[in-house]
């Protein structure tokens, strides 16, 4: 897999967290500095966590089959993972659930809780696609360690200024760019074995 490859899913993962960012900075007066420091750190820490469990869980099912066979249906069950977070995107697009836009004087970090917990279930999965497409992990860990931290500040202050209306965007161009690189991984395997 290419580092091409790679940064658009980490991208497409990371727009998730900016949308869910954007919605809890429209509520906020100020953005206090700290705070986002902190709240930052968590989601990025949890997000590594996750992607690194569910690569390691995948190498753990693909270590003990080298057969080009299996690599196959791993690759296949990888693009499979992507086109279905894709459209894990564009139905919260679709739906578009409205916040209820009120000024919060704290915004606190039980709040981040669940929707960290949420996103690091879907960061597991993509972290299951990408142990089937044998990526390797240091590269996929940097990549995701700073698209999350620069999301997650611009989402913060991309609410606070603009409010919630973008989110759709978000996820769309999520959607768009784990698409992109489903039917790169489609087109490699196509011209690899020779169809």
């Amino acid at each position: 897999m290419t580092w091409v490859e790679n940064l658009l899913i980490v991208i497409g993962l990371s727009l998730d967290v900016f949308a869910a960012m954007e919605c809890q900075g429209s509520l906020v007066n100020k953005v206090d500095k700290k705070h986002l420091s902190l709240v930052t750190a968590l989601i990025v820490v949890a997000q590594l966590l996750a992607l690194g469990l569910g690569y390691f869980l995948s190498t753990l099912l693909s270590r003990h089959s080298d057969a080009s066979n299996e690599v196959f249906i791993g690759h296949i069950l990888a693009i499979v993972i992507l086109f279905c977070l894709s459209i894990r995107l564009v139905v919260k697009a679709i739906v578009n659930e409205q916040v209820d836009e009120h000024l919060e004087q704290h915004l606190g970090f039980k709040r981040f809780i669940p929707m960290t917990w949420t996103t690091g279930i879907y960061t597991l999965i993509a972290g299951f696609a990408f142990g089937f497409l044998g990526t390797t992990i240091v590269q996929l860990l940097v990549m995701l360690g700073i698209a999350l931290a620069i999301l997650v500040v611009a989402g913060m202050y991309w609410g606070f200024r603009y409010g919630f209306e973008s989110k759709q965007r978000a996820y769309i161009i999520g959607a768009v760019l784990l698409l992109i690189a489903g039917a790169d991984i489609i087109i490699r395997l196509a011209i690899g074995k020779g169809l």
